[in-house]
C-alpha cells in the first residue's frame, strides 16, 4: 500500500516537473480581434502562419516555442477587456491588438501597469501618444500620415473645401481632426462634419438624413472614414440619392482598399463605388512578399483574400519573435512579480491579485522598438517618436466591377508621384508642387474631366447678384430704363470674367436701391451675409470692415480717396517774370555770369585786342560779355583755346537754364491755381471748412472714424452735378471721394482739380460669401483679363479719361530750385578752375623764359630778388600784350648774341 502511494506521488512529481518544463519553454503571446470581420479573419490566418514559421526555425528561439492565444472580442469592448485580463493571468509576454483604437485607449492603461507590450496594426489613432501609453506600439503607419496623404491629394486637385463623413468613435474623430489640421496647412478646410453612429448601429435613416444635408451644400468633395460595413452602406445610399454622378468627388480612407483586396462584393456595391479614390499602405514588392502571397490560398483554404493588414499581422509576430530572441540571448528570463497596487483585491471575486507585472517587459519593449528587419511588408524600423520609418501609401482609383487601379503613390519624403517610394528615397527629398503627379483618374459618372468640387448655393440655382442702383456716375453701373438691362463698366468686367471660367455660372442681377439716392454699400454687402444675395457686383470698394465678413475677388481697378477743390486762373502781376526761379537761383545765375565773364577776360586779355584797353573799358567789356551770354553767343570773339572751352560749357549751361525758364514762365502764366489754401487731406483736417462726400461711399465712415473729422462738417452729395454746384457756391471747401469717380468728374467738369496725394490704397472687387470657391476662380479670371488687355478695352469703352480742356493734371507749378541745376553749375565751375590752373601754369613757364634774371641770384650781391618785385614783374608780364612780350624776348636774344659775334 505504501509502495502504491509512493509510486503515485513520484508520477505526480514527474508530471508536474514536465509541465513546468513545458511552460518554461513556451513564449505566450495573445491576440484580441473581432475575428468575424474581414480584417480579423485575415489577421488570424497571418498570425497563425507567422507563429508556425517562427517555431519551425530552431535558430530563432531554440527549444522555446511561440504560443499564440486568440481572443474574439465579437465587436464588444467589454469582451475585449476580459480577454486582456485573461492574458495577463497566463504569463503572456505581449499582446497583438486590439482591432479598434477605442479599446487601445483602455487596454493601454492595463499594459502600462503590468509592463506587457501591446502591438496593433489596425488601432491607428494619431492621439495614442507614446508619452501617455509607453507600452502601446503601432506597427503600421498611423492615421496622421494617412490624413496627410489625403490632404495632399485634395490640395493637388485644387479643392478648397471638403465634407467629412465618419463614425462616432475615438479613432475616426481624432483622425478627422488631424485631417482638418493638415488641410489648414494647405489653406483648405472641412466645411461640414457628418457624424454617423459607430458600427453596427448606423441605420439607413441616419445615413440618409446626413447625405441629404450634404446634397444641399456647396462642397462636392467627400472624405469617407468609417469601417467597411458602414462605408459600403454609405456608398449604396449615395448612389440611390444621385451622389455618385458627375460632379462629385469621393475619397475613402484605407478601409475601402482593405475590403476590396480581401473580399468579393456584389455588382450593386461595385457600381456604387465607381470613381472613388482610396489609399492603401504601400508594401514594396520582394521575394518574401511573393512567397507569402503564393502560400495564402493554402493557408486560408480560399476563404478570404490577402490584404495589407495580413502582411502587417505576419510581420508583427516576427517582430515579437526577434525581440524575444534578443531578450533570451542577453540572459533574460520570463518572470513575473506581484503588483502591490492589486494586492488589496486578493480574495475578491474578480481576483485581480492574480495579475502580475512582467519583469522583462521593459527590456522586451526596448527590443521591439529597436527592430530593424525586412518583412513581407517591406523594411521595418521605428523612428525616435515610434512612428514607422519611411511610411508610404498607394493611391488607388476604383474602376468597373470594384477593381482597384493604381494611379500613383504618396510618401512623406516626396509627396505624390507615379514613381514607387523606394526609388525616391535614393534621391534628395523634393516636395515642390512642380514634381507632384498622379495618373489620370476616372471620376464618378465615368468621366476623366476633373470635377469642379463644388456647386452654387440652393443646389445649383442661379446666383442672386446684388447690383447698386446708382444716381450718378452711371458709366460704372446702371439699369437701362424700360428694358431693365444692367450695364456699365463693372458689369462688363464681371461678364468678361465669367467667360474665362471653365464652367457656366447661371445668375440674375437684382438692383439694390430706391433710385433717388445712392444706396449704402455697407448694407449691400451685409445682405450677402444675410443670404439675401449670393454675391454683389458693382463699384464696391475693398475695405477692412467688409473683408472681415466677405471674400472679395482680385481688384479689377485701383482706387483710393482723394481731395478735389475748385481752381482759378492766376492773377497777373508786374513781377510775374521773376517767379520761375527762386531768389537763390537768380543770385547764383548772376554770380556765375560775372565769374565766367571774368575768367574769359583773364584767358583772353593777353591775346585778344577786344579784351584790352583802359580799365573802365575792360570792366564794361566784362559785364557786357557776362550777361550777353544769357541771350546767346556774345559779340566778342574768343581766340584762346581755354577761353573757347569755358565759353562753350557756359553757353550749354545757359541753354538749359533759359529753356527751363521759358517753360516754367509759360506754366506760371497759364496754369490754374488753387482758389483755397487746401493742399491735401492734412490741411483739410486742420481747417474747419465743410467737406463733401458721395452718399453711400465708405468715405463718410473713413473721415469720421479714421481721420476724426466731426460729422457736422460732412456734407452728403449724390451726383457730379451736386459736386460742381457745392464747390462753386462755396457750400463745401473740398470734396473727398474715390479716385475713379474723381477722374470721371474732372474729365467732364472744368475748373476743379485734385490736390495732395491719394491718402488711402484700395480697389474695387466683386463680393462673395466667405470661403466661396467662385471668388478664387473669378480672381484668376480677372488677372487673365488684365494680362490679355481686355480690362483696358472695357475701360476705354465706358470711362472718359481725358482731362477737361485747359485743365492741368498737375497740382501746382513750383518754382525751380537751385538743386535742379547744381550739376550744371558744378560742371561749369570745375571747367573754369581747370582753365585758370592751366593758364597760369602756361604763363609761369613763359615768364621764366622771358625774365630769367628774376629767377637767379644777383651776380653782384648774391641775393635773390624780393617776392613782391617778382610778383609785380609777373603781373606786368601777364597784363602785357603777347606781341610785345615776344618782341622783347627777341631783342634780348639779339643783345645776348652780339658780343660773341664781335
Amino acid at each position: 500500500m505504501n509502495l502504491k502511494w509512493f509510486v503515485l506521488l513520484f508520477l505526480c512529481f514527474i508530471g508536474q516537473s514536465l509541465e513546468e518544463q513545458r511552460k518554461a519553454e513556451e513564449v505566450n503571446i495573445g491576440a484580441i480581434f473581432s475575428f468575424g470581420t474581414s480584417n480579423g479573419k485575415v489577421a488570424r490566418i497571418a498570425m497563425e502562419a507567422a507563429v508556425q514559421d517562427v517555431n519551425s526555425d530552431p535558430s530563432l528561439l531554440g527549444r522555446r516555442k511561440l504560443v499564440l492565444t486568440l481572443h474574439d472580442s465579437h465587436y464588444s469592448g467589454f469582451l475585449g477587456i476580459t480577454g486582456a485580463l485573461q492574458f495577463m493571468e497566463t504569463d503572456t509576454v505581449a499582446v497583438i491588438g486590439p482591432q479598434s483604437s477605442v479599446m487601445a485607449h483602455v487596454l493601454s492603461h492595463l499594459v502600462n501597469e503590468l509592463h506587457v507590450p501591446l502591438l496593433s496594426f489596425t488601432a491607428l489613432d494619431p492621439t495614442l501618444s507614446p508619452l501617455q501609453y509607453p507600452y502601446f506600439i503601432q506597427t503600421a503607419p498611423n492615421d496622421l500620415l494617412l490624413m496627410t496623404a489625403i490632404a495632399d491629394m485634395i490640395s493637388y486637385f485644387q479643392y478648397r473645401e471638403v465634407v467629412a463623413i465618419f463614425s462616432d468613435n475615438d479613432q475616426d474623430q481624432n483622425s478627422i481632426t488631424a485631417l482638418g489640421d493638415k488641410l489648414y496647412e494647405r489653406r483648405c478646410k472641412i466645411s461640414y462634419k457628418a457624424i454617423l453612429p459607430p458600427e453596427p448601429m448606423s441605420s439607413r435613416d441616419v445615413i440618409v438624413a446626413e447625405l441629404v444635408k450634404i446634397i444641399s451644400m456647396e462642397s462636392r468633395v467627400i472624405v469617407l472614414h468609417t469601417l467597411s460595413i458602414t462605408g459600403l452602406k454609405v456608398f449604396e445610399i449615395a448612389q440611390e440619392l444621385g451622389m455618385m454622378t458627375s460632379g462629385y468627388v469621393w475619397i475613402a480612407t484605407s478601409w475601402l482598399s482593405s475590403t476590396l483586396d480581401s473580399t468579393s462584393i456584389s455588382p450593386k456595391v461595385a457600381s456604387s463605388i465607381q470613381g472613388a479614390l482610396t489609399l492603401r499602405s504601400h508594401t514594396p514588392d520582394s521575394p518574401k512578399k511573393r512567397t507569402f502571397q503564393s502560400r495564402w490560398n493554402k493557408l486560408s483554404n480560399g476563404s478570404i483574400a490577402l490584404n495589407v493588414n495580413g502582411l502587417y499581422a505576419y510581420d508583427t509576430v516576427w517582430m515579437i519573435a526577434y525581440a524575444a530572441k534578443e531578450f533570451f540571448d542577453h540572459g533574460g528570463k520570463i518572470t513575473y512579480s506581484n503588483d502591490s497596487n492589486l494586492n488589496s483585491f486578493a480574495g475578491e471575486t474578480m481576483n485581480l491579485a492574480a495579475l502580475s507585472i512582467f519583469d522583462g517587459g521593459n527590456q522586451l519593449l526596448s527590443n521591439i522598438l529597436k527592430t530593424n528587419m525586412t518583412g513581407v511588408s517591406g523594411p521595418i524600423a521605428f523612428n525616435p517618436d515610434r512612428s514607422m520609418s519611411r511610411p508610404s501609401f498607394d493611391v488607388l482609383n476604383v474602376v468597373g466591377k470594384g477593381l482597384l487601379r493604381q494611379i500613383g503613390y504618396w510618401c512623406n519624403y516626396s509627396g505624390l508621384s507615379v514613381v514607387p517610394p523606394e526609388s525616391l528615397y535614393a534621391k534628395p527629398a523634393n516636395r515642390s508642387s512642380s514634381t507632384q503627379r498622379l495618373d489620370q483618374v476616372i471620376w464618378p459618372g465615368k468621366t476623366t474631366n476633373r470635377p469642379r468640387g463644388w456647386v452654387f448655393p440652393d443646389n445649383g440655382g442661379p446666383l442672386r447678384i446684388g447690383v447698386p442702383r446708382r444716381v450718378g456716375y452711371k458709366a460704372f453701373v446702371s439699369e437701362e430704363e424700360g428694358t431693365g438691362v444692367v450695364q456699365g463698366y463693372c458689369i462688363d468686367v464681371f461678364l468678361a470674367a465669367l467667360k474665362c471660367l471653365s464652367y457656366p455660372v447661371p445668375h440674375k442681377f437684382i438692383m439694390f436701391g430706391d433710385g433717388h439716392k445712392n444706396p449704402s454699400y455697407s448694407q449691400l454687402v451685409n445682405m450677402i451675409t444675410a443670404n439675401v444675395f449670393d454675391a454683389a457686383v458693382g463699384d464696391i470698394a475693398i475695405v477692412t470692415n467688409r473683408t472681415k465678413i466677405l471674400d472679395f475677388t482680385q481688384p479689377y481697378i485701383d482706387s483710393g480717396l482723394v481731395v478735389v477743390v475748385q481752381v482759378k486762373k492766376m492773377r497777373s502781376i508786374a513781377w510775374a517774370f521773376l517767379r520761375p526761379f527762386t531768389p537763390l537761383t537768380w543770385g547764383v545765375i548772376a554770380a556765375f555770369c560775372l565769374l565766367v565773364g571774368t575768367i574769359v577776360w583773364i584767358l583772353e586779355h593777353k591775346f585778344n585786342d577786344e579784351f584790352r584797353g583802359p580799365p573802365k573799358k575792360q570792366m564794361v567789356t566784362i559785364l557786357w560779355f557776362s550777361f550777353s551770354t544769357i541771350f546767346g553767343a556774345p559779340r566778342e570773339d574768343t581766340v584762346s583755346t581755354l577761353g573757347r572751352i569755358v565759353l562753350l560749357i557756359w553757353l550749354f549751361v545757359m541753354l538749359i537754364i533759359t529753356s527751363s525758364y521759358t517753360a516754367s514762365l509759360t506754366s506760371f502764366l497759364t496754369v490754374q491755381q488753387l482758389s483755397s489754401s487746401i493742399q491735401g487731406i492734412e490741411s483739410l483736417v486742420t481747417s474747419n471748412d465743410p467737406i463733401g462726400y458721395q452718399v453711400g461711399s465708405f468715405a463718410e465712415n473713413y473721415l469720421f472714424e479714421e481721420v476724426n473729422i466731426a460729422k457736422s462738417r460732412l456734407v452728403p452729395l449724390g451726383s457730379p452735378e451736386e459736386y460742381a454746384d457745392a464747390l462753386e457756391q462755396g457750400r463745401v471747401a473740398a470734396v473727398v471721394d474715390e479716385r475713379p469717380y474723381v477722374d470721371e468728374f474732372l474729365s467732364t467738369y472744368c475748373g476743379f482739380q485734385k490736390v495732395g496725394p491719394e491718402f488711402t490704397r484700395s480697389g474695387w472687387g466683386f463680393a462673395f460669401p466667405r470661403d466661396s470657391p467662385l471668388a478664387v476662380d473669378m480672381s484668376t479670371a480677372i488677372l487673365q483679363l488684365s494680362e490679355n488687355g481686355e480690362l483696358e478695352k472695357i475701360s476705354k469703352k465706358w470711362l472718359n479719361r481725358k482731362i477737361c480742356g485747359g485743365q492741368s493734371s498737375a497740382v501746382d507749378s513750383e518754382q525751380l530750385q537751385l538743386k535742379s541745376f547744381w550739376g550744371l553749375f558744378l560742371i561749369c565751375g570745375v571747367t573754369c578752375c581747370f582753365a585758370l590752373i592751366v593758364y597760369f601754369c602756361f604763363m609761369l613757364c613763359q615768364f621764366k623764359r622771358h625774365c630769367p634774371e628774376l629767377t637767379r641770384r644777383s651776380s653782384s650781391t648774391g641775393t635773390r630778388i624780393s617776392h613782391s618785385v617778382r610778383l609785380k614783374k609777373f603781373l606786368s608780364f601777364v597784363d602785357e600784350k603777347a606781341e610785345i612780350s615776344a618782341n622783347r624776348m627777341k631783342r634780348k636774344r639779339m643783345e645776348t648774341d652780339s658780343p660773341s659775334i664781335s
